[in-house]
């Protein structure tokens, strides 16, 4: 495995495998067993004669003034180390002014799907992942890209950035990976305390009540009662959303859809998310 920490190397990198299939990992470190499956479906869809290239970036222009910068984990060796054991052939991993001039003009902004959910609560953070994978698809030129779902608001800006921009990506989303109590694996997750890392599981709880609702209005009153159960938890946003527009649905809404939450845990603030299939039967599977 390589690990590069400039745009040059990368780029002199990216020619020399030209020929080769490319599947791009985008990260922000701090990697967990979440990550850990994107790289694992990454190889799985290049094969072993493709190249698996992970970025390492804890990208500054997604972050809002009051976000968590400066504490974000960065634990760059365990994270190369557990690349390596996944079979990553290559790292990149640049400091902020490798990816950022100091008099930066430019940015990639979304208008429409970012408006909202965690859109409304994180101002700006979707231009700034618009435009860090912008430059990170213009940079590797990867045949694919691989998401998780547990950012699916996120994953659905992504698809929509590439199909306006006209990228030549195929994004792949790859199921949430949990904790044993169903929490979304997050490296947010370790600034919990223990009495809130006790509730967080409310999230998911609450998913897995909305699933056989018959509607979209009865899915939001199953995991609104869930949650209240949980004082820890300052609900931010339970939406019953279209998967592919964001849209919110009325109420006597059936057929796919997308239940989206996010709650604060003291200055923790998680996320987390399920299809729903509104008045069929409770799939058992959890998404």
């Amino acid at each position: 495995m390589e690990v590069v920490h400039d745009i040059a190397a990368l780029r002199d990198w990216t020619r020399a495998h030209r020929e080769s299939t490319r599947i791009l990992v985008p990260t922000m470190g701090a990697l967990h067993a979440g990550h850990l499956a994107l790289v694992d479906r990454a190889r799985a869809e290049c094969g072993s004669g493709g190249d698996v290239v992970v970025s390492i970036f804890v990208n500054p222009t997604q972050f809002g003034p009051d976000e968590d910068l400066e504490h974000y984990p960065r634990p760059l060796e365990d994270d190369l180390a557990a690349c390596r054991e996944r079979g990553a052939n290559l790292v990149f991993a640049p400091e902020a002014d490798a990816m950022y001039a100091a008099d930066r003009s430019i940015l990639v902004q979304e208008r429409q799907l970012s408006r909202r959910l965690c859109g409304a609560s994180r101002p700006g953070h979707f231009d700034g992942v618009c435009t860090i994978v912008s430059k990170l698809f213009h940079l590797v030129d990867p045949d694919a890209a691989v998401f998780g779902e547990k950012d699916y608001q996120q994953l659905a800006v992504i698809r929509r950035l590439v199909r306006d921009l006209d990228f030549d990506v195929d994004i792949i989303g790859v199921p949430t990976v949990r904790e044993p109590d169903g929490l979304a694996m997050s490296s947010r997750n370790v600034y919990l305390d223990a009495e809130q890392r006790a509730q967080a599981n409310v999230l998911f709880r609450a998913l897995e009540a909305a699933d056989g609702s018959r509607n979209a209005g009865e899915a939001l009153d199953r995991a609104s009662a869930v949650i209240a159960t949980a004082p820890a938890a300052r609900l931010d946003y339970l939406e019953v959303v279209d998967p592919d527009s964001l849209s919110p649905l009325p109420g006597a809404s059936a057929g796919h859809a997308r239940l989206l939450v996010a709650a604060c845990f003291g200055m923790t603030r998680l996320i987390d998310n399920r299809a729903l299939h509104l008045g069929q039967l409770p799939s058992g599977r959890r998404t």
